[in-house]
């Protein structure tokens, strides 16, 4: 019984991730569109609509919700505030210290740690936060019905098999870039495989808003 209820909650961790990814995604997209005029692509991974650092959020979200009153908006909105701002900035060290880049840098704005993070960009997440209290709790309700049915467990095992393909490929792909940079010439089949399918005009029209951390 503890395993099956273990396996259950490992499905709604990943379909929280899934929602998150896409959710954040899709807020990429229309702020960007607002700030530069034109659509630019904030995917995360090589394929689909998914911003994994949103996904991440939204795990943490529902993990440390269960365990406080979300009635009480004002100590909701202080903690995720804190919580989201903790994994903007683990999420942007981990990829500058992996992969040599940043995919954005809040140094021009007050008070922020390290560029990685902001209170201004801490608030949002506090806002967020709020807004998963009033609506993604109603999401999880309809998900936890369902989560023992066979047709969404096939679906899940499709979606976790793609989901771990397309972060794996993203990664050696990213890394590969990183590589390339640093003019190491392909050692294997599988560094030539990256080369030739994921070179460098093609990573960085898919990871738009990626740059070198100097």
């Amino acid at each position: 019984m503890r395993i099956r209820k273990f396996l259950e909650e490992l499905v709604i961790l990943f379909w929280l991730f899934v929602l998150g990814s896409v959710i954040g995604y899709i807020y990429e997209m229309i702020v960007v569109l607002f700030q530069k005029g034109f659509f630019e692509s904030r995917q995360g991974l090589v394929y689909g609509p998914f911003t994994p650092v949103y996904g991440i959020g939204m795990i943490v979200y529902y993990v440390v919700l269960n365990v406080i009153d979300t009635k009480n908006k004002p100590k909701v909105f202080l903690i995720t505030m804190l919580l989201g701002g903790v994994t903007e900035y683990i999420c942007s060290w981990v990829q500058e210290s992996v992969f040599g880049t940043i995919s954005w840098d809040y140094s021009y704005l007050q008070f922020n740690v390290n560029g990685r993070t902001s209170l201004l960009h801490c608030t949002y997440w506090g806002i967020a936060g709020i807004l998963y209290v009033m609506f993604i709790d109603k999401i999880l309700q309809n998900i936890k019905k369902f989560v023992c049915q066979k047709k969404l467990k096939i679906i899940t095992m499709f979606v976790v098999v793609f989901m771990i393909l397309d972060i794996h490929i993203s990664c050696m792909a990213a890394y590969r870039q990183f590589e390339r940079k640093k003019n190491i010439a392909p050692e294997n089949e599988m560094d030539e495989f990256l080369d030739k399918h994921y070179p460098d005009e093609y990573m960085n029209r898919i990871f738009a808003n990626k740059r070198e951390k100097f």
